[in-house]
C-alpha cells in the first residue's frame, strides 16, 4: 500500500500541499485545496468546450490556418481540465486503491505533454502570422493544408518525446503531480533534464514568439510611417485618401489578429514565467517550498480557461459565433419547454355523412 494511504490508516492528517501553512489547520487548508483545484478545473473544461463549439459554430474563424493550432490548443486544454481531475479525486480519497507512484507519473507526465503542445502551438501561431505579413503573396503555397496536419502531428509527438525521459529516471518534468505525497517527497528534479527542457522547449518556443511579433510589430510601424509621410506630401489629396489609406494602415485584419493572437502568447507567458523560475531554481537546489510550488503550478495551468476570455474580449467574429452559438441554444431550450406546455392537438372525428 502506498504512503498516503498507510498515513491515512494510522490517524496522520491528510497530505496536501498547502498544509504546509498552519499545521493546526491542515483539513481546511487541504479543503481550500480541493476547491481551488475543482474551480479551476470547470473554468477549464467549460471554457475550452465553448471555444471548440464556437469554431465549429463560426466558419469565419476558419478564414485563417491559425485556427488549426488554435483549436489545436483548446483540445490539448480541454484535456488538461479532465486531467486535474485525478488530483481532485486523490484529495477526496477516492484513488487509494491506484498505485500512488504509478499514477502522479501519469499525471505529471501528461499535463506536461499537454501544456508542451499549447506552447509549441503558440510558436507556430507566431510563425505563421509572419510568414503571413511578411510574405502575403507566396503566403498560400508555403502553408498548404498538408503542411499544417504534419506541422501538429510533430507537434504532439515532439511534445511527447521530450518529456519521455522522466519515466526513465532523469528527472521530473514538472510539480504538477506533487498533490502526490509520493510526487512531492520522492521523485526529485534533476539539473540535466531541466536544462534539457528549457533548451529544447521553453527557450526556443519564447525566443520564437519574441522574434516574430518584434518582426511584425517593426513592420507595422513602417507601414504607418510610410503611410503618414504619404500623407504630408499629398496634403492635397489627404480627404480623399483618408479613408483607404487608414484601413490598410490601422484596420488591416492581418495586424489585428496579430494583435489578439498576441495578447494570448503574452497571458501565457505571463502566467508560465513564475513556474518556469521555480522549476529553475528548485532544480538547482536554490530555493523549494511546497506552497511555491503549488501556487506557480497551478497559476500555470489557469492559463488553459484564459484563452476563452482573451477571444470572447478581442475578436469579433467569435463574438458573433459565440452569440449565435448561445442564441441557438436559448432557442433549442425554448423551443423544448414551449413543446412540452403546448397541448396535444386533437385530430377531428370523420363526419359519417361524407364517408362513401
Amino acid at each position: 500500500m502506498n504512503s498516503s494511504s498507510d498515513a491515512n490508516q494510522s490517524g496522520s492528517p491528510p497530505f496536501c500541499l498547502l498544509s504546509t501553512i498552519s499545521s493546526s489547520y491542515s483539513l481546511n487548508t487541504c479543503m481550500l485545496e480541493v476547491v481551488v483545484i475543482l474551480f479551476l478545473t470547470v473554468l477549464i473544461i467549460t471554457g475550452n468546450l465553448v471555444v471548440i463549439f464556437v469554431f465549429h459554430c463560426a466558419p469565419l474563424l476558419h478564414h485563417h490556418t491559425t485556427s488549426h493550432f488554435i483549436q489545436t490548443m483548446a483540445y490539448a486544454d480541454l484535456l488538461v481540465g479532465v486531467s486535474c481531475l485525478v488530483p481532485s479525486l486523490s484529495l477526496l480519497h477516492y484513488l487509494n486503491r491506484l498505485n500512488e507512484e504509478l499514477t502522479c507519473k501519469v499525471f505529471g507526465y501528461s499535463v506536461s505533454v499537454l501544456k508542451s503542445v499549447s506552447m509549441a502551438s503558440l510558436a507556430c501561431i507566431s510563425v505563421d502570422r509572419y510568414i503571413a505579413i511578411t510574405r502575403p503573396l507566396s503566403y498560400a503555397t508555403l502553408v498548404t493544408p498538408c503542411r499544417l496536419r504534419i506541422c501538429i502531428i510533430l507537434i504532439w509527438v515532439y511534445s511527447a518525446l521530450i518529456f519521455l525521459p522522466s519515466f526513465f529516471g532523469w528527472g521530473k518534468p514538472g510539480y504538477h503531480g506533487d498533490i502526490f505525497q509520493w510526487c512531492a517527497d520522492s521523485w526529485k528534479t534533476n539539473p540535466g533534464f531541466s536544462t534539457f527542457i528549457v533548451g529544447l522547449l521553453y527557450a526556443p518556443a519564447a525566443l520564437t514568439v519574441c522574434f516574430t511579433y518584434a518582426s511584425i510589430f517593426r513592420i507595422c510601424r513602417q507601414h504607418t510611417r510610410e503611410i503618414t509621410q504619404r500623407h504630408a506630401r499629398f496634403s492635397s489629396q489627404l480627404e480623399s485618401e483618408k479613408g483607404e489609406q487608414g484601413e490598410r494602415c490601422e484596420g488591416h485584419p492581418d495586424k489585428r489578429y496579430a494583435m489578439v493572437l498576441f495578447r494570448i502568447t503574452s497571458v501565457f507567458y505571463v502566467l508560465w514565467m513564475p513556474y518556469i523560475f521555480y522549476f529553475l531554481l528548485e532544480s538547482a537546489g536554490l530555493y523549494q517550498h511546497k506552497v511555491a510550488s503549488f501556487l506557480t503550478t497551478w497559476l500555470a495551468i489557469s492559463n488553459s480557461f484564459c484563452n476563452c476570455v482573451i477571444y470572447s474580449l478581442s475578436n469579433s467574429v467569435f463574438q458573433r459565433g459565440l452569440s449565435r452559438l448561445f442564441s441557438s441554444l436559448f432557442a433549442s431550450c425554448l423551443g423544448c419547454t414551449v413543446a412540452k406546455k403546448a397541448p396535444t392537438p386533437v385530430s377531428p372525428r370523420p363526419d359519417p355523412r361524407c364517408q362513401v
